[in-house]
């Protein structure tokens, strides 16, 4: 996943290659009316920043607007279940992110299919977590001095994360794996009030996201310790990544992208995929995602497939290996 992932990054792959020509012929009656972009989480957070930056600039080039729903709970599975269940007429579509890959094995029944009710539309991007810590720690300064603390007190030390099964948990249990250490999640209902208990100390640490981490970091509150990508991240490069900071392999690339109806024509598909790849080319939507951390990534609606594949290959035997439950 890791290579692959990178290659599309490093290449900034589909964001040239979309097929404009057929996406401007194809489906030439669409859209006629709004659109109802889905967000299954709260207002924001980067899901909901980035769903708002490329709709208002995507709506432009498509002559209707996007009107963005956020519909939260149960891990985005009530959003979820809402487009799954729509009308396939192009006018219903959803961001998600990691859920789509995890939430099936996590949760075992679910009102939906995340392969079979959907049609893949575009890779968005990836925004790093970010492993931090309360800056009052005095004996943590990086990466080895946790590690160590964690092996002395097997189970004492905690994280916290924004609900189970979310990116920000499975950061820590892939970090405690490789590790070979025992640490206590805490899961909480989202992640500012687990930002709230790390910064006043009733949590230890936390893999938050950098869209919410960044301000507390710059502010001196939380100390970064490591970025869960592959790759430094541009919105915090003097930090290193947890590969570096002494766990060889270690990846986690939280990702979005969209999704709508399985039965949605493919004219659609094609004309709604050139408009979200030509706005990620604008360089005041690169600055908005640059400003919440946010790495532009694009893809053909098969490379989302495909991606979306090996990531739940991969976490459905990280989640079995770890017995991870939901509360």
């Amino acid at each position: 996943m890791k290579t692959q992932l990178l290659t599309l990054l490093a290449a900034g792959i589909t964001l040239a290659a979309a097929p404009a020509a057929h996406a401007q012929t194809a489906g030439a009656d669409w859209p006629s009316k709004p659109i109802r972009w889905i967000v299954p989480f709260p207002p924001g957070g980067a899901m909901d920043a980035i769903a708002r930056t490329l709709g208002e600039k995507a709506g432009k080039t498509l002559g209707q607007p996007f009107v963005i729903e956020n519909k939260p709970g149960a891990g985005g599975n009530i959003g979820a279940d809402f487009v799954a269940k729509a009308p396939a007429d192009g006018y219903t579509m959803m961001i998600t992110s990691i859920g789509m890959a995890t939430n099936k094995p996590l949760y075992g029944k679910l009102s939906y299919d995340p392969v079979k009710d959907f049609a893949p539309v575009s890779l968005l991007a990836v925004v790093p977590n970010v492993l931090v810590t309360n800056s009052t720690q005095p004996n943590v300064k990086i990466v080895a001095d946790l590690i160590a603390a964690a092996k002395k007190e097997p189970g004492k030390l905690s994280y916290a994360s924004a609900g189970n099964g979310t990116s920000i948990h499975l950061a820590g249990e892939v970090f405690t794996s490789l590790a070979k250490i025992d640490m206590l999640h805490v899961p909480y209902k989202g992640s500012g009030p687990a930002v709230a208990d790390l910064l006043g100390g009733q949590v230890n640490y936390m893999f938050d996201s950098i869209s919410s981490a960044r301000p507390h970091i710059e502010s001196g509150k939380l100390r970064a310790l490591g970025v869960t990508t592959a790759k430094r991240s541009s919105a915090l490069p003097n930090v290193p990544t947890l590969a570096e900071a002494g766990l060889p392999g270690y990846e986690v690339s939280p990702w979005f992208a969209v999704f709508m109806p399985a039965a949605t024509p493919k004219p659609v598909i094609a004309r709604l995929n050139a408009a979200l790849l030509d706005a990620m080319k604008q360089p005041d939507v690169r600055a908005r995602f640059a400003s919440i951390g946010a790495e532009p990534v694009g893809s053909t609606p098969d490379e989302l497939a495909a991606h979306l594949a090996r990531e739940s290959a991969r976490w459905s035997k990280l989640i079995a290996e770890r017995g991870i439950k939901l509360d």
